[in-house]
This record gives C-alpha cells, structure tokens and sequence, in this order.
C-alpha cells in the first residue's frame, strides 16, 4: 500500500505502484524520491512512517518524520522552519555514531517538514521486557555499559536529547548493538529553541519528553544534561520491575518516585540508581562518567575507553605518574580516576589475564571487595578510624550470628569468607538471597540448580559443579571457575568479564548475549556452545575449544 501525505487528502490509500494519488491527485513519492509504506506513530507534533527510497539501488527502506505547526500563522510557520532546519544540522552532527539513526534527508512540502532517517530494523526495549521478563541487576548494568558512552557522545556535541525511555532504544537485528532513536525531543543546548512565551506554546511545547520518564525542570521546560541522566534512571527501574512510572507510586511530599520495593539489587546498585532518580538537579549524576565511575565498572570502562575517539596527543602531564599523557575521553578519565584509588599493595582493576612470561599459567584478576554500601561497613568511616576504635577499647559493632555464617561485622575488617555449603547456598537462594559475592564455594556439587539473577562477583567457583544448571543473567565478574563443570548450562546474558574459566567446561553452555571481555578462555571447552550474540573477542575464542557445532557470535556454526 502507497500512502499519500497531502494534508486535505479524504482517502490517502493507493496501489503500492501508483504514481499520483487516486483521490486529490498528488504525486505520491514525497520529495520526488520517497514512498510512503506504512504509518509507525503519531504524536502531537506529526507523524512518523516506514518509507522508500525508489531513487537508490535496492530501494532501502527508512523512515520518513512528519513536523507539522499546529497552525498556518506566518509568523509561526517562519519560527517552524528555522527551528526545523536547527533540528536537522543537529541531528546531521550528531547521525555519525554508530549508534544513533544517520539523517539521509530534510526538506519542506505543503507547509510542512520532513526529515528522513535511517531505517533500524530490531526490537525495542519495552518489547523485550514484554516479550521475556524484567532484566536482571546485571543485565542491566550490561544495557547501561553499552547506553551511557552514546549518551556521552551526544551530551558532547551540546544536545540534550530529552526522551530517553525503553521504547526509544532499539536492540539492532544484525549486530544486537542498542540504538538510540526518536530525536523528536532534542534540544540543542548552545541555541534556545525559543524566546517567548507565546512562541513556546505556539509550537514547542510538545517537546517536553514522556511524562514519567522527564524530569522536573524538564517539564518546566528548562532540561540540562542531567536530565537525561534521571530518564535513564527511569528506564532502569523499568527494566527491573517490568512496570512504567505511571504504574509505580510517588512520594506526594517530595516528588520522589517509590521504585524499590519493586525491584531486587544490591545496596550499593541501588544507591547509584537513588541518585540518577534525585529530583533536585544539584544532587543527581551530571553526566556518563560519574555514573561509571559510581559503578566502579572498571572492566566495561577498559572496554569502553579502548573504544572512544580520543583527543588530539597534546602530550599534557599525567596527574597521578607526572608523566605525558594524551588528552583523554570522560570515559578514559573515570577509568584512570579508579585504577588510581586502588591500594599501593595491590594490582590495578582490570588487569588482563594474560600468559606471564616468568610462570607456565595465567594470571587471575584481582578479587575486588564490594563498596562499603553493600557489604554492611559504614560509609560515614574508613579503615583507619575502625582499627582507632580497636585500639582505644572500644566496642565493635556486630554480633556472633554475623561471624558464624561468614559475614563482615559492621566497623570489622573481615578475614577470609567461611566456605558455604551446598545445602547453605540452596537454603539461602529459596529464602531470596541473591548476593553471594567473594563466597568460598570451591568444589560445590550444584548440578540443575536454578540461580537465576545472582551475583557471583569475585567468588571462588573453582571445580565446582553446575552442569545443567539455570544461570540466565548471573553476574560471574572476576570469579575464579577453572575446572568447573558448566556443561549445558544456561549462562543467556551472563556477565563473565574477568572471569578465570581456564579448562572448564562448557560444552552445550548457552551463551547467548553473554559478557565475556576479558575473560581467561584458556582452554576452555566450548564445543556445542551456543555463544550468538555474545561479547567476546577473536583472541579469546582462539585460545578455547571449539567444534563444529559451536554456534559463534554471528549465529553461524
């Protein structure tokens, strides 16, 4: 069906080959070049369709976004067609990344405006969390690696892009990449899209983002940068609980949007997305990197700075060695700001499992402990003021009942985690403990057992048996697994990074979507493992076994 655009058409309806419009007469093939297919969404600035390109080769499909004033006043459609050219150029900057739809196309007919994009053929966000189930905290600090250096990116280049919401981010068909779409909303911070009051109502007051997901001052019509950061946190609330802000209470008081007893994280995860979520701008993260660094994601930071542009190597001197370094990326400086914090007597985050040349294996990354929020230490102190009150006499907080099962007392430095056993661990997850972060498991026998959404962060896993076992969305970060027995396990959307998997076995495994940059594959069986869609690098796969039945990350055998 070919669909024609003219605004007084009674029956916009033709033959997918017709040339003009069966019923007012008008060429169908909008600025001589684009056939319209099919509608995609309507809003209260225009519409958005599925088009054609009948110019090109091939005939590509992309899509065709209708801007239309709510009025036909001169001065109004003179406003509209300055603001509708400011759009495009921003969108023409900012189409370059990989991850943002390219603008093909602009330009005005009948009084109203065009702009043609890159079609992106995927799902969204909100279809998935329809279509499978709330994502899991690791999941979700997956979609936050892969979404917050596009959102840098954008914030860079001054544009506020002021709609940020799962609907709005499309899981790509043929590389599983996110994509951020629907720049209707963007505001360009440099150049105030408008002046006066009666302008703004006029024509821009739609672009005020998603109620829900739109901050305050947003909906003020005064957005920041940090207005995006607070629709992101919505959105991981959204993928957590599976429910939108409407569905989900405020605090009437404050404003506040009541989320976590709808959600299961860790303390310290949970405290990153209180702050996203401050309605008061002054206190909420101002940018990508502070949200970063808050994570302490050092392993996605490594990959991610790796793949930032950098800057010009201007040679500036390096604050923590006093040497030149070339100017750095937000996303380079948080990881630097880290590895800095890290303590004289030990290695720097993220280091590489690499062959050492002085030893016959390889090298484990160092286990990191969790940050005080979640672990149970008060943030209000520090190690020096603890050892302070041992040696004046004073009492430590905790009781035995910590100390028995393992647990680190509140104001005591723990020694080594007490090894659970396997009934302990069965009996802990039944009763909702997800968290088994730097356990001692060593050697478990865990065969089919479903332990789906825990966190193994740093965690002793070696030899352990978890054949068959349910593992979907398992945070394995730097846990040590050599020898363990993974064979047709469900490890979908698994965070490995960093994880010592030398000579396990993971035959069957399904990895699909799964985590596992930077993680040691030394001679690790992956024969029959299904690994579409997974992170994980050419080097890695080389140093593992694989068969012909090994589906690779492309979907191919």
């Amino acid at each position: 069906m070919s669909y024609c655009l003219y605004p007084s058409c009674t029956s916009p309806e033709n033959p997918i080959d017709a040339e003009v419009c069966q019923s007012c007469g008008h060429a169908l093939l909008m600025n001589g070049r684009y056939r319209v297919l099919q509608g995609l969404g309507q809003g209260g600035f225009g519409a958005t369709y599925l088009a054609r390109d009948e110019k090109l080769p091939g005939q590509p499909n992309c899509v065709l976004k209708q801007l239309r004033p709510t009025t036909n006043a001169p001065h109004v459609i003179e406003m509209a067609r300055d603001l509708f050219k400011r759009e495009a150029q921003t969108l023409g900057r900012i189409g370059s990344h990989p991850q943002v739809p390219r603008l093909l196309d602009y330009f005005e007919a009948n009084d109203e405006f065009f702009l043609v994009q890159e079609y992106v053929s995927g799902a969204t966000l909100q279809q998935e969390v329809k279509k499978n189930g709330p994502f899991t905290e690791a999941g979700v600090k997956q979609f936050m690696s892969e979404i917050l250096p596009v959102l840098d990116y954008i914030h860079k280049s001054q544009v506020i892009h002021r709609d940020i919401k799962p609907a709005n981010l499309i899981r790509r068909s043929h590389d599983r990449k996110l994509v951020l779409i629907d720049f209707g909303a963007v505001k360009n911070n440099v150049a105030s899209l408008v002046e006066t009051a009666s302008e703004q109502t006029a024509f821009t007051s739609y672009a005020i983002g998603t109620p829900g997901f739109a901050p305050p001052e947003q909906m003020a019509m005064r957005p920041v940068f940090a207005s995006d950061m607070y629709a992101l946190g919505v959105t991981c609330v959204y993928l957590l609980a599976g429910k939108s802000p409407k569905d989900l209470s405020y605090d009437t008081s404050t404003g506040e949007l009541m989320w976590r007893r709808n959600v299961h994280v860790s303390d310290h995860f949970a405290s990153v997305l209180e702050k996203l979520l401050e309605v008061s701008v002054r206190h909420r993260y101002q940018d990508a990197a502070e949200v970063l660094e808050a994570l302490d994601m050092e392993p996605y930071l490594e990959s991610l700075a790796n793949s930032m542009n950098t800057g010009r190597t201007g040679g500036k001197d390096d604050p923590t060695t006093g040497s030149k370094s070339p100017n750095l990326t937000p996303m380079q400086r948080a990881a630097q700001s880290i590895r800095s914090r890290q303590r004289p007597d030990m290695p720097p985050a993220g280091v590489s499992t690499l062959p050492s040349s002085t030893t016959s294996g390889y090298r484990r990354a160092p286990v990191t402990t969790r940050p005080p929020a979640a672990t149970g230490l008060k943030t209000g102190g520090n190690s020096l003021g603890h050892r302070a009150d041992r040696s004046m006499g004073r009492p430590i907080g905790g009781n035995t009942a910590d100390r028995s099962m393992g647990r680190p007392v509140s104001g005591e430095v723990s020694g080594p985690p007490r090894k659970m056993s396997a009934d302990e661990l069965r009996m802990a997850y039944l009763k909702g403990t997800r968290d088994f972060t730097s356990k001692d498991l060593t050697g478990l026998k865990l065969k089919r057992m479903d332990l789906t959404g825990s966190m193994f962060h740093g965690a002793n896993l070696t030899r352990v048996n978890l054949h068959g076992a349910n593992l979907a969305g398992v945070d394995f970060g730097r846990t040590s697994m050599v020898r363990a027995s993974l064979r047709d396990a469900n490890m979908a959307k698994a965070y490995l990074s960093n994880a010592d998997l030398q000579e396990a076995d993971l035959r069957g495994a399904d990895l699909r979507g799964a985590y596992l940059l930077n993680a040691n594959l030394r001679g690790t069986n992956l024969c029959g493992a299904n690994l579409t869609g997974a992170k994980i690098s050419p080097d890695q796969l080389a140093m593992a076994k694989t068969n012909w039945m090994t589906i690779k990350m492309n979907g191919k055998r």
